[in-house]
């Protein structure tokens, strides 16, 4: 498997999930893929990437008083996240695009514009 995308390849959902079933059936590691470890290892990332933030306060949109290090450092945990989460519905069976979708629609029912009240 190759696991490098060059700059102009889309990124999607479909791409990241076939990434991830490649790399666990290269390893062998389908075996530990259930459903509850994957949970508890995304919950696990969560932890992770809510530590960067623990001391910090609020921060800025656009992160300007962080550190290029750091940034990059985010960008590895939020990975870590989005990635389980693809793992996790795909272990699923849930079409995790399509979900999204679906809770965006119900999203907006269920929390209208306050001037479309009229």
């Amino acid at each position: 498997m190759t696991t490098g995308t060059s700059e102009e390849e889309t990124v999607t959902l479909k791409l990241l999930k076939q990434k991830m079933h490649d790399f666990a059936q290269e390893r062998d590691w389908e075996q530990y893929h259930s459903p509850r470890n994957l949970l508890l290892a995304l919950v696990g990332e969560v932890g992770e990437l809510s530590e960067i933030f623990q001391w910090k306060g609020e921060v800025e949109k656009g992160l300007k008083d962080w550190k290029e290090e750091e940034k990059v450092h985010l960008g590895e945990e939020l990975s870590d996240v989005l990635l389980y989460l693809v793992r996790l519905s795909d272990i699923c069976g849930v079409d995790l695009g399509q979900a999204a979708l679906r809770k965006i629609r119900l999203n907006a029912i269920k929390y209208p514009p306050p001037n479309s009240q009229e």
